[in-house]
């Protein structure tokens, strides 16, 4: 398995960050995800789902079905072996996928908590179809990072599920999908949102992963 490394390799934990089902792990919101972490002194390391990987060798394979994908995320961070406290992830479905098996990891001692960026509340256009069954009892810490017209789940929408109360939401004013906001509306760029995202995101995991 390939992994994508930045940051400092002693850093404050390693993130294990999963792609979204579209764009692959050196897409440029995943990028910028990295560099924007690592620059807060976070290790992070990215992966792609076998299916995003063969698309590299010309096949064209449409992403599975979220469920399927779990055993190739705990092999992920299993093959990762990450040193010091490790915190699993991603963008989108990969958060998703990442939140299935949390429990599982954060049960055994494996992991310290989760990070979701942009979570797929529901399919566009399709509020009433909710992904959020399994995390209504999750036990691992989670961070969610959300912007607030993201059309997988808006401020509005989510405000209005019953969560876990081991899940806190970081919510970036006008942010998408990709947490990006309209800076003529807002007032803030894409940049502001990737620096407010890692300083949140680095003091989250120095409060739960301390020793």
């Amino acid at each position: 398995m390939r992994f994508l490394l930045d940051g400092p390799v002693h850093g404050a934990a390693t993130l294990l960050l999963a792609h979204g089902a579209g764009a692959p792990m050196d897409s440029a919101s995943m990028t910028a995800v990295a560099k924007a972490l690592a620059d807060e002194g976070l290790r992070v390391a990215r992966f792609e789902f076998g299916y995003m990987a063969a698309r590299r060798q010309g096949q064209r394979k449409p992403p599975p079905r979220a469920e399927s994908l779990m055993p190739e995320y705990v092999a992920a961070a299993e093959a990762l072996g990450a040193p010091g406290p490790l915190i699993i992830g991603g963008k989108s479905m990969g958060g998703r996928v990442a939140s299935m098996v949390a429990d599982e990891l954060y049960g055994q001692g494996k992991i310290a908590g989760l990070l979701c960026l942009g979570y797929p509340f529901h399919p566009p256009g399709k509020p009433a179809q909710l992904r959020t069954a399994h995390l209504l009892a999750l036990e691992t810490p989670a961070l969610i990072v959300q912007g607030t017209r993201d059309e997988f789940g808006t401020y509005e929408e989510v405000g209005a599920y019953k969560l876990s109360n081991r899940i806190e939401l970081l919510w970036l004013e006008d942010g998408d999908h990709d947490l990006r906001p309209r800076r003529s509306i807002s007032g803030y760029s894409a940049a502001d949102h990737m620096r407010t995202m890692a300083r949140a995101v680095r003091a989250w995991v120095e409060r739960i992963a301390a020793p």
